[in-house]
């Protein structure tokens, strides 16, 4: 009998020791939707796997699945020895006599507290109620979880994005900034003379701007929300259900790891001549080898999407790390994905896949022309070339949209300015009250931006929009606008800064014939997090559905409501209450607390008809379950409730990635 197995060669035995994870991998039978060929490199190994196959189509499309060089195996190489020693005192000296310890540190206590160890597959998980078989598949949620306690401040719940360059040709300027900074300061305290204040802060503020503008060289990311991350996952099939906990094997990870304390910078170390001081130290760290940066230090923290047979795990400062779902539930980090080498800039948490043409619509930010970069990703997964967007200065731009023929960028004034957060000890982004809000429309296959058409509307800022379509010349947005944003929500008196906070759902129309911009409120504060049937993305839907929607002390979840577009809004209503266009409200109940959910359609069905899953934690018990809710009804009474082994800490964005796409990840 003629055996289907090869003789194994010296390739076989190398492609088997560098990558055991083939093994756990899902059964590829009778697929469908196959892609067309890519030009790849095999080795004999999968060369003869190829040939068991049974139709050319399929081979076609395996072809390309046993075959994926954009994914990079991160191996930081960090270095112990007295640079780290020496560093690691002065950062400590810079801690004790400039970090303010008494701030509080909401988001690393209670449930927001980080897990220190990660769960391997728990399987056969109390299940009250029904999990419908279109739920079949994998219910993820991604959020900050630092491993190690931070050295100084940790900001939680906004993700903002540092991008720091790498000093070769401009360390000798470097140190002699560090010599004029310790000069001026030594001169002042000998004399105490309170008129060197202005010239010592004059300098800093000079030689911070300098750090961001004036180096010519790569941009890395050098900040997160953070540290560490983890990912929360349940796996659904036939009615049972498997929970899973496992770190994101960022580089950032590694080298925390290696030294085994907090390393890098966070966030909400940026504040102030101290947020200065903490950079400086961050960049002797990576000059002097102590860390090493090639892969970035990105926290891939914030969302997860699924594109072509890849999971994605994102932060916008960084690139996407790639992670495989194994047949057992597990997940494994199997490295970064720069497409080909073609990814050389930052990318959005918020990538759009458009339902129909399988496209993934991209931005990345930066703190150097060009402040902003739009890509469209083949359903191929095949990264096209850049198109810069010409706007004036760096911002935060954390999300966007796109309708069937169009993309959408926003120019929004949260502004990067590093001036104000050495001077006026603010955080590194600020918002200009003063400047209007601009809206771009670019055709999404164009080639640069030169058929953009800008829009201004009243002074505001957006975090997430629902979606965006087109109705005859109009192009129309449904997004969550926000007044008065203060980033300063993510640590100290947070309660006080809630105060002003309004965060409210919003229809903008946007007139490509006559130029012209309206828009109209659709909901009372506050409401975020909006989520729809993503079968609808780029197209007009009718029903949004607002999570983090009432907003309590430090920006807990505690419902769920839905809105129809279709409707008519209450909007002389102060409250979030049914009536008009709000169909429903799921609320958790005293002291309950949830997180993003997922929207989960049944198949062929209408756009409502589906389920809401998301985490829920009661802080009366200790206790945290997955609530599976009726998308149409928003009844009281969940679907179904999966108890959990342990807590889940609260987090960020979830995502769900059906049994058939599980079935479709690439073979690699």
């Amino acid at each position: 009998m003629l055996s289907l197995t090869p003789p194994l060669t010296s390739t076989d035995a190398s492609l088997i020791a560098t990558k055991p994870y083939q093994n756990n991998s899902y059964p590829q039978n009778q697929l469908s939707n196959h892609r067309p060929w890519s030009l790849q490199r095999f080795s004999s190994s999968s060369r003869w796997r190829l040939s068991l196959l049974s139709s050319v189509s399929d081979q076609a499309f395996m072809k390309e699945k046993l075959s994926d060089d954009s994914i990079l195996s991160v191996n930081p190489k960090p270095c112990k020895g007295f640079s780290s020693k020496l560093i690691d005192l002065l950062e400590a000296l810079v801690v004790k006599l400039m970090h303010d310890a008494s701030l509080p540190l909401h988001y690393l206590s209670g449930n927001f507290a980080p897990l220190r160890d990660e769960t391997p597959p728990v399987k056969d998980l109390p299940v009250h109620g029904f999990l419908h078989e279109c739920l079949d598949g994998m219910f993820l949620r991604v959020g900050p979880n630092p491993k190690f306690d931070p050295l100084a401040g940790y900001h939680w719940h906004i993700i903002m994005v540092l991008w720091l360059p790498t000093y070769n040709i401009c360390f000798p300027l470097f140190f002699s900034g560090l010599m004029e900074m310790g000069r001026l300061t030594g001169l002042f305290l000998r004399v105490q003379n309170p008129s060197l204040i202005p010239s010592l802060l004059e300098f800093l503020i000079h030689f911070f701007t300098y750090l961001y503008y004036l180096t010519p060289e790569r941009l890395r990311s050098q900040g997160g929300t953070g540290g560490s991350v983890m990912i929360h996952g349940v796996r659904i099939k036939d009615g049972k259900a498997t929970y899973v906990s496992r770190f994101v094997k960022t580089s950032r990870l590694k080298q925390e790891e290696y030294f085994g304390d907090a390393k890098l910078m966070k966030i909400g170390d940026l504040k102030g001549v101290f947020g200065l001081l903490m950079v400086i130290m961050q960049q002797l760290k990576i000059k002097l080898k102590v860390l090493d940066d090639s892969y970035g230090n990105g926290t891939a923290n914030t969302s997860l999407i699924y594109h072509h047979g890849k999971l994605l795990a994102l932060q916008e400062a960084d690139k996407p790390y790639v992670i495989k779902v194994l047949e057992d539930g597990d997940l494994q980090t199997l490295g970064m994905t720069d497409y080909d080498k073609r990814l050389t800039h930052s990318f959005t948490a918020h990538p759009k896949v458009d339902p129909l043409t399988g496209e993934m619509f991209i931005f990345g930010s930066s703190h150097l022309p060009p402040y902003l970069t739009y890509r469209v990703i083949s359903k191929d997964g095949i990264m096209h070339d850049p198109v810069p967007i010409t706007i004036s200065k760096p911002i935060m731009m954390h999300d966007f949209a796109i309708t069937e023929n169009y993309a959408i960028f926003m120019d929004l004034p949260m502004h990067f300015r590093p001036k104000e957060m050495v001077n006026e000890k603010k955080m590194i982004y600020s918002f200009d009250p003063t400047k209007k809000a601009r809206f771009g429309v670019l055709p999404r296959y164009a080639k640069d931006d030169l058929m953009i058409r800008w829009f201004e509307l009243p002074n505001c800022f957006i975090f997430h929009n629902a979606n965006a379509w087109e109705e005859e010349d109009e192009v129309v947005l449904i997004t969550c606008r926000l007044e008065n944003p203060n980033l300063d929500i993510v640590s100290g008196n947070v309660e006080e800064i809630l105060e002003s906070f309004s965060n409210e759902l919003y229809e903008m129309r946007f007139n490509m014939k006559t130029g012209s911009a309206s828009q109209k409120k659709l909901s009372a504060s506050s409401n975020y997090f909006p989520r729809i049937n993503e079968c609808y993305t780029g197209k007009k839907n009718r029903y949004v559905y607002g999570y983090g929607t009432f907003l309590d002390s430090i920006s807990k979840v505690t419902g769920i409501i839905k809105f129809d577009l279709h409707a008519e809004a209450e909007t002389d209503k102060t409250m979030l209450q049914i009536g008009g266009n709000i169909k429903g409200i799921y609320k958790l109940g005293q002291g309950i607390y949830g997180s993003d959910a997922i929207y989960v359609p049944r198949e062929l069905a209408e756009e409502d008809d589906g389920y809401l899953l998301f985490f829920v934690h009661d802080e009366n018990t200790g206790k945290s379950c997955v609530h599976v809710i009726d998308a149409r009804t928003m009844s009281a009474e969940p679907v179904a409730v999966v108890e959990l082994p342990h807590r889940v800490p609260y987090g960020f964005h979830a995502l769900f990635v059906t049994e058939r796409q599980l079935q479709e990840q690439t073979l690699i």
